[in-house]
């Protein structure tokens, strides 16, 4: 449950690499380039929805939740010095996701395609980086079974959680 799919407020659904989770604070933390649409949609409107499916347990993991992007601050430094060169290499790219283009590019520098990169030659980058991070209100969860499906849900608030079953 490592790429979940994440909802923005304007509809848009994306699978995503899930990079951190919170258990005390209930958060989520994903990276993400700085000039895409998640973030301006994030931005627009910070309810955000996660879900989670994984086929061995037969369990569905809906979230609900609100995000917060850092550009330029702590946690999101932190986490660009934790990342490998070769995945801060993704944004180097000279144009922002979603850019339309006339041949099928991964949008990088040409020098850079196939290669790890300096540290010198990652600096330009690191203005393109961002996380953001879900708190988690909500949790809908479904289990898959044969003889029955079970669902619960789990609310949080102020620290205080409230759970309880639903029929599926």
């Amino acid at each position: 449950m490592h790429t979940p799919a994440v909802g923005t407020s304007d509809g848009d659904l994306r699978v995503m690499v899930l990079r951190g989770f919170d258990r005390d604070a209930m958060s989520m933390r994903f990276h993400t380039d700085a000039r895409s649409a998640k973030v301006s949609a994030i931005r627009e409107g910070p309810a955000i929805s996660v879900l989670f499916y994984n086929p061995e347990a037969k369990v569905q993991i809906r979230t609900r939740g609100i995000a917060v992007v850092d550009q330029d601050g702590t946690e999101a430094d932190a986490a660009w010095t934790d990342s490998t060169p070769f995945a801060r290499r993704c944004y180097l790219s000279e144009l922002p996701p979603g850019a339309s283009t006339e041949e099928a590019r991964s949008g990088l520098p040409d020098w850079v395609e196939g290669i790890v990169p300096s540290e010198a030659q990652l600096a330009p980058a690191r203005k393109n980086f961002a996380v953001f991070t879900v708190r988690i209100h909500a949790i809908d969860w479904l289990y898959l079974a044969n003889a029955g499906h079970r669902r619960a849900r789990f609310e949080f608030s102020d620290g205080n959680v409230e759970s309880r079953w639903l029929v599926p």
